[in-house]
């Protein structure tokens, strides 16, 4: 069951002003004094006060739709866990709404106040870190939350994902098993995932006692940057015989400029990428990666949302969709 929020009133109440006063401000600060204005303001932020667009007769009610908070709706990843998503709430009549924030942790927080004020029933967020108002404005909101595409952080509620730190190190494993000794990360973002990334491919090196080395880059990941980012790496390391990429788009792009240059994959560099597309697997040399299940992880994020909605389970489950290691024909 959702809490009760803060309503204009409760404001009112503790201002010591009527609840039109409060409209008035929140429709137009200019319309109140000055010093009214302070002392509301300063409530508002006391109580989390979350706006409510939805009309008065249904803000205690149920508005039978789920929010889904992404860093990207541009990226393959994200398309196929809204796939996944929808084809479990499509089934039980919810509707989903979409808000991307470009990996940016102070949009989220906007994008989550406007979510919130349409009296969502609960939440999907890609995120584990997150603005200290968007944490208070997640308990004063009292609905189910469910974070993906990761199983190993601390979660706010509940949480669907995969263990990405020991896919990494399972990969650069691999690759050193087949005789790769100077293996480079290529790193783009620079988002949790990226570091935990990081973080499986430094163990798997600590553990073969060979040296680390990494070109970081905050861009956006594509192809193009996949080869900025090999060109970089060759000149940081020219010893390297082996790329450990973040996701796919900058492993394709790396094998592609490789290619161009007569660079032969995997004699003279290995390549692998993360989250194993599509097109990785019909390319030539065939892309070593990971592949991570988003359809499914979408499917059991919702479904398990929807549970908690219903309050047929308690919060802090936590599901690992799990990954598989493909070693394909560019390590």
């Amino acid at each position: 069951m959702k809490k009760k929020r803060p309503s204009l009133q409760d404001v009112a109440d503790r201002v010591g002003v009527t609840k039109m006063t409060v409209s008035r401000f929140l429709r137009n600060p200019e319309q109140v004094s000055e010093a009214l204005r302070v002392k509301i303001a300063r409530e508002l932020d006391s109580l989390n006060y979350i706006p409510n667009r939805a009309p008065d007769i249904l803000s205690n009610a149920t508005s039978h739709a789920i929010g889904v908070l992404l860093p990207s709706l541009t990226n393959q990843v994200f398309a196929q866990v809204i796939r996944g998503i929808e084809s479990v709430t499509d089934k039980y009549g919810y509707q989903t709404m979409l808000a991307h924030y470009g990996y940016q942790a102070e949009k989220e927080e906007e994008r989550l106040i406007s979510l919130l004020s349409y009296n969502i029933d609960g939440l999907i967020l890609a995120e584990r870190t997150h603005t200290p108002k968007t944490v208070k404005m997640l308990e004063t909101a009292g609905i189910p939350v469910v974070e993906i595409m990761d199983s190993v952080s601390p979660c706010f509620d509940s949480a669907v994902g995969l263990d990405n730190i020991e896919a990494s190190r399972k990969m650069v494993s691999e690759m050193i098993h087949r005789g790769c000794k100077r293996i480079i990360y290529l790193g783009a973002r620079q988002d949790e995932r990226t570091l935990m990334r990081l973080q499986g491919y430094e163990q798997a090196m600590q553990e073969a006692g060979l040296p680390i080395g990494h070109v970081m880059t905050p861009k956006s990941s594509s192809y193009s940057l996949g080869t900025e980012l090999l060109h970089e790496a060759r000149k940081q390391y020219p010893d390297l015989d082996g790329l450990y990429c973040t996701n796919d788009d900058i492993a394709i792009g790396a094998i592609f400029e490789c290619q161009r240059m007569g660079i032969a994959v995997p004699e003279q560099i290995a390549i692998s990428g993360f989250h194993g597309h599509d097109v990785g697997q019909v390319m030539t040399p065939r892309l070593a990666s990971i592949f991570t299940p988003r359809d499914e992880m979408g499917q059991q994020a919702a479904d398990l949302l929807l549970k908690r909605m219903k309050g047929k389970i308690a919060r802090g489950q936590v599901i690992d969709v799990g990954f598989r290691i493909i070693t394909g024909e560019s390590i």
